[in-house]
């Protein structure tokens, strides 16, 4: 089978890197990954996988079938073209919406699995398999190898405890502009050595800023490194806010504490102000009911923790076109289609 692994966004590298893998393990797959040059000008696996940043050159290729962490994919493209989706964040509302760029949509767990169905009756032209989520393979497969990373930071740091701090980029969202103040009081009055890993479209000012901080104290590390798994892997405990990482760290059964959070079910500690993150770190580990609601999210956000969700992915596409055959375009209206040729560009057929 012919595979494109579309990247429009740096978080997604480390979402597809499990279907470059298990398409290796199999050993009958052509991979091309699709990198978008305007937000990505450097490619981290560049020398590693067969990629480019020429949509011509995706076209040319011929997929067969296109895996998308995003929100849109150049419906001229040749494939089915199925969306893996980016996060669990199902409070966000642009989670829900159907933009008509896919074909099948491949959930995480029963949970997304229910309300996709149900969209899928009502707009009639996509399928919905539920798969579980590709990040769980690497975590399935490295889930003990940076235990050593982490000893040592423990060791030089002199502190108990790791905390990862992963905020959302939306402006209106983040607790970036609100909690630096209470981040460093919780290094100082606890023994807490802090992670903070930005996410990659988060604004430059503040980048720049938390970079300072990290700069200004030594219990504090700013983590330049692209994925995000390895640290929520390490960590003791996460600090965010209205963000889908939140539900990565829960289903590694590890609390998470949230500033402000807009999500309606809340299966955490949230906080309203920055003042009483203090307390919350202290009862996130004490506190037994928080258990009982990572259970929860576990079994029905992604129970799926068993390192076959790339190989159910592909095996999902070729049975997609074992049915239908392989799609040639995808039929959308005028404004869909000047979107995708705005942000992508035009093809020579």
């Amino acid at each position: 089978m012919r595979i494109v692994l579309f990247c429009e966004n740096k978080y997604a590298i480390d979402i597809l890197q499990p279907l470059e893998d298990e398409a290796r393990r199999e050993g009958n797959n052509e991979v091309m990954w699709y990198v978008h040059a305007p937000k990505i000008p450097e490619f981290p696996l560049a020398g590693q996988v067969s990629w480019t940043h020429s949509i011509q050159e995706i076209y040319d290729f011929k997929p067969e079938a296109i895996f998308v962490p995003g929100n849109i994919v150049p419906y001229y493209l040749p494939g089915v073209k199925i969306q893996v989706f980016h996060g669990y964040a199902a409070e966000k509302k642009d989670h829900w919406i159907i933009r008509r760029y896919f074909d099948t949509y491949f959930t995480q767990g029963p949970y997304f699995t229910s309300h996709f169905k149900k969209l899928a009756l009502q707009y009639k032209d996509f399928e919905v398999l539920e798969t579980g989520w590709t990040r769980q393979d690497w975590i399935f497969r490295h889930r003990n190898d940076h235990e050593e990373e982490r000893r040592s930071l423990l060791r030089d740091s002199g502190k108990e405890r790791i905390a990862l701090y992963a905020p959302t980029f939306s402006p209106k969202l983040t607790s970036l502009p609100h909690i630096k103040q209470a981040l460093i009081d919780l290094t100082e009055r606890r023994s807490v050595l802090l992670l903070i890993k930005l996410h990659p479209l988060t604004r430059p000012e503040w980048v720049e800023e938390y970079r300072q901080l990290a700069r200004e104290h030594s219990a504090i590390t700013f983590v330049e490194d692209y994925g995000l798994s390895k640290y929520t892997l390490m960590a003791d405990m996460m600090i965010s806010d209205t963000s889908s990482t939140v539900y990565e760290m829960l289903l590694l059964d590890k609390p998470v504490v949230t500033l402000n959070t807009i999500a309606k079910d809340i299966y955490w500690r949230n906080i309203t102000t920055p003042a009483d993150l203090l307390s919350a770190y202290d009862a996130a580990f004490t506190d037994s009911s928080l258990h009982n609601r990572r259970q929860w999210v576990i079994d029905n956000y992604d129970p799926y923790l068993d390192g076959q969700v790339a190989h159910r992915m592909l095996e999902g596409a070729r049975d997609f076109i074992r049915r239908h055959g392989v799609p040639t375009h995808r039929r959308l209206n005028l404004w869909r289609k000047y979107t995708s040729i705005k942000t992508f560009g035009r093809i020579r057929r």
